[in-house]
């Protein structure tokens, strides 16, 4: 059993304040390990764009990252939020639709961020004239590695613990109840499979010419099988449990339209794709 190592989820704090503005008083400003994480998510995602953007038959030149990584990011956060309000605390919206501005109180959502983007380049695929599956395959192998610097937030900020297991790495999260039982570190897990193994897989993919789609139904089939595996040990969501058959979680149960999705672009991009049409 390991204990849970002493993180602060704030990185630092700016000391700039406190300003009083009426009955208004803001600052010093913290700066938390999650905030970082995003910014490195998008950090990340810009630089293999810049990356792929270098090859001849690239979909996104690199004048293009810039917009392509803003349209994105406003995709991933208003996507996230939104769906995680209707995901998983839609009841709670209903008797207060404020919750879903109020996001300082945390909740975001990787299916609805995903949903967010793929809006997101749907409508900048439009605006320069690109496939819109082109566009998607371009931008499935920069997204993993945000996925698991999100993970390695939600580790240090003690959210999204695992099950109670007597797996000797087992941790003891001092913020889970009941306190002092040791729990599978599924953040870490999420990290390691969303994240870096599914990255290595789906650029390695992507390095050789596919037929459109192909890239994007990997990714999709990746995540999902991943995700839908690791939240078996991952503790459900609080409010909600076990959405179908007694061990489906909502999770998993999101997953389901991801993978059949995937494997569907996948059918469509072997049988039916213009197979020198590339992302």
């Amino acid at each position: 059993m390991l204990q849970y190592p002493d993180l602060d989820p704030v990185a630092f704090t700016i000391p700039i304040g406190p300003i009083t503005f009426g009955d208004i008083t803001i600052g010093p400003f913290n700066v938390h390990w999650y905030g970082i994480m995003y910014l490195l998510a998008f950090a990340s995602a810009w630089l293999l764009a810049l990356y792929r953007a270098k090859a001849p038959t690239a979909t996104i030149n690199r004048a293009q990252v810039e917009n392509l990584i803003t349209y994105g990011a406003f995709g991933v956060i208003l996507g996230g939020r939104f769906g995680y309000v209707v995901f998983y605390s839609f009841e709670q919206w209903m008797a207060d639709p404020l919750l879903l501005f109020r996001v300082w109180e945390g909740g975001m959502s990787f299916h609805g961020g995903l949903i967010g983007v793929i809006t997101a380049m749907l409508i900048y695929s439009y605006r320069i004239g690109r496939p819109f599956i082109s566009v998607m395959d371009f931008v499935a192998p920069i997204v993993p590695l945000g996925l698991g610097f999100g993970r390695l937030g939600n580790f240090i900020g003690q959210e999204l613990w695992g099950r109670i297991s007597d797996v000797p790495w087992a941790m003891v999260f001092p913020k889970a109840l009941p306190e002092g039982v040791a729990r599978h570190p599924s953040q870490l897990y999420q990290a390691f499979f969303e994240g870096l193994v599914l990255f290595i897989i789906v650029f390695w993919f992507s390095s050789k010419p596919r037929p459109r789609g192909a890239v994007s139904g990997i990714f999709l089939i990746g995540y999902s099988v991943f995700r839908f595996s690791v939240e078996f040990v991952r503790e459900p969501d609080q409010g909600i449990g076990f959405d179908l058959m007694g061990w489906m979680t909502r999770g998993q149960l999101l997953c389901v339209p991801m993978f059949l999705l995937g494997l569907g672009l996948l059918v469509y991009a072997y049988k039916f794709a213009d197979k020198k049409a590339k992302g």
